[in-house]
């Protein structure tokens, strides 16, 4: 077993400045009794997403901030894969925006390929949201955890919540898309929660935190 742990007090560095995707950790950090702030709070930069993987470009942001900072950190890398365009914008969704991440432009260029790529008219709409948490220790040593899930695109977007391409993605069981959905049901479905539920299998086995599969989403 992964002897690995925590500093006391359960304190965790988020490798991001997007906002919204440190609001979406940070609520299911509490729901793991952790507590979190930003490299944006201290004034971190990101690195370069060079890898090929969202695996490879979390553990990257992870160790960096670990590094940087001297603490425990946890990266992100997620993304929006579509079937008929080969898995793109994949790794690429945050650059299909543009550097003023101007998401309403990205969900257009989407669909735009999308009704490009079309056969006799059927447009092929299967997507999936993936996401990659990497946990990093100033030591360098790193544990990845993915999750993601399935659904179809819509268009127009549709709801106001969430981020990203959040309003046109409809998970697989779903009728609305993450930017109409409650955000507590977001958080208990998500492929970020998802990936969490298997970071809180880690962390309970190594007697981190005390929690249950059931604080995912709280």
């Amino acid at each position: 077993m992964n002897t690995k742990r925590l500093p006391p007090g359960g304190r965790i560095l988020i490798a991001s400045h997007n906002l919204g995707k440190v609001r979406e950790i940070g609520a299911l950090l509490v729901g793991l009794g952790l507590t979190c702030d930003s490299v944006g709070d201290l004034g971190l930069e990101e690195p370069e997403e060079t890898a090929a993987t969202f695996a490879g470009n979390a553990e990257l942001k992870a160790l960096a901030a670990a590094l940087a900072a001297g603490r425990v950190s946890l990266a992100d890398d997620s993304g929006l894969a579509v079937d008929a365009l080969g898995g793109a914008p994949g790794i690429y969704s945050a650059r299909w925006a543009g550097p003023e991440k101007d998401f309403q432009s990205a969900m257009k260029t989407v669909e735009d390929a999308l009704q490009a790529e079309a056969k006799e008219g059927v447009v092929d709409r299967r997507a999936r949201f993936v996401c990659a948490l990497s946990l990093a220790w100033p030591d360098g040593h790193v544990e990845t955890f993915q999750g993601e899930i399935a659904g179809h695109l819509v268009w127009p977007p549709r709801g106001e919540r969430g981020f990203g391409y959040d309003p046109v993605f409809v998970p697989e069981g779903e009728d609305m898309t993450f930017g109409e959905m409650d955000p507590d049901h977001k958080h208990r479905i998500s492929h970020r929660a998802r990936a969490f539920e298997k970071l809180l299998v880690r962390l309970s086995e190594s007697e981190v935190v005390g929690a249950s599969q059931d604080a995912i989403g709280r």
